[in-house]
């Protein structure tokens, strides 16, 4: 396993992030409990979840799974970079959502009692909230930090803009900020090539991209859709209509290379200077070890060159749209 710094931090985290957004729903807590410990076997270290995980009705559940696994000791929760996730409404009343002071302290000490564990490693704002000042959020993350409950703290998607707004505040309330953002970002959606990127790299940011494979239209979704094992429908299917013959041409590649469609679209990521780690979501072990493959995948410039000719990227903003 190769390991790289998050951000700027000095946090060693593997090129490869389990994400487990799948535990409980399409992934039963036995085989999310194999597929974790296959990850530390394989060496990831680096484990993202979130409190509403297992949504609706069930949310927290995801979290609760986990930490039955830590519960069951031998190291794991030592082992473990784990980061969890703050925004999303946890109940019905008006103050069990967002990123007010009161939401956070709530939702952090329901996350380490639903995780089994007394910190968390990466604590990441799910979302911008527009109705709360930095000032009040960093005053939260402070008390937090203080008291041992959060090591460092991470955005997940927020705009170029909405980082650099985070950082300011954090700089005047003398505290370090952002260590990483959360991104959709892969081979289909390049937009935080735009600005997303560039704020995070200046400001220091590991590049953490969710959706690696595009709801699974980079995964190889022509040839499953051909042998019929996979049939698309509702906005699935009109994104893959709409990018058909990119992903012809993408599969084709693929197959001249004698690579997975996924094991392409991971390792392209992981060949961007800026990303830290790409989120999998496996439901089983063995989606877990077909992803492991793309550490493996070296890319030389040429393919590289012929990726951006499919899914054309960006320049920096305003170079993109100026002169």
């Amino acid at each position: 396993m190769h390991y790289r710094n998050l951000g700027r931090s000095g946090l060693s985290v593997s090129r490869l992030c389990l994400g487990t957004m799948n535990f409980g729903w399409k992934c039963e807590e036995k085989e999310a409990h194999l597929i974790m410990d296959y990850a530390l076997e394989r060496g990831i270290n680096f484990f993202d979840t979130a409190d509403i995980y297992y949504w609706g009705e069930h949310r927290g559940k995801t979290e609760e799974i986990i930490g039955r696994w830590f519960a069951q000791g031998s190291g794991r929760r030592e082992r473990t970079i784990l980061a969890t996730k703050v925004y999303e409404p946890m109940g019905d009343l008006p103050n069990e959502r967002g990123l007010s002071a009161l939401h956070i302290r709530r939702a952090l000490d329901a996350s380490l009692k639903r995780l089994q564990t007394d910190y968390i490693d990466l604590y990441q704002f799910h979302h911008i909230d527009r109705a709360t000042p930095w000032e009040e959020i960093w005053q939260a993350i402070d008390v937090a930090v203080r008291q041992g409950k959060i090591l460092y703290v991470g955005s997940s998607n927020f705009a170029g803009w909405h980082i650099a707004a985070a950082q300011a505040g954090a700089k005047a309330a003398g505290m370090p900020g952002l260590v990483s953002e959360q991104s959709i970002y892969n081979l289909i959606t390049r937009t935080p090539e735009l600005e997303v990127l560039p704020s995070a790299r200046h400001h220091g940011l590991g590049i953490i991209p969710w959706s690696p494979l595009q709801g699974g239209l980079l995964g190889g979704v022509l040839a499953d859709e051909q042998s019929g094992l996979r049939r698309l429908d509702g906005r699935a299917a009109v994104t893959l209509e709409r990018y058909r013959r990119q992903i012809e041409a993408y599969e084709a590649l693929a197959a001249d290379l004698e690579l997975a469609p996924a094991t392409l679209a991971l390792s392209w990521l992981l060949h961007q200077p800026d990303v830290t780690a790409p989120i999998v979501g496996p439901r089983t072990r063995e989606q877990l070890e077909s992803s492991l493959s793309a550490l493996d995948a070296s890319l030389s410039g040429e393919v590289l060159a012929r990726l951006d000719a499919i899914f054309p990227g960006y320049k920096p903003a305003p170079e993109e749209y100026a002169w």
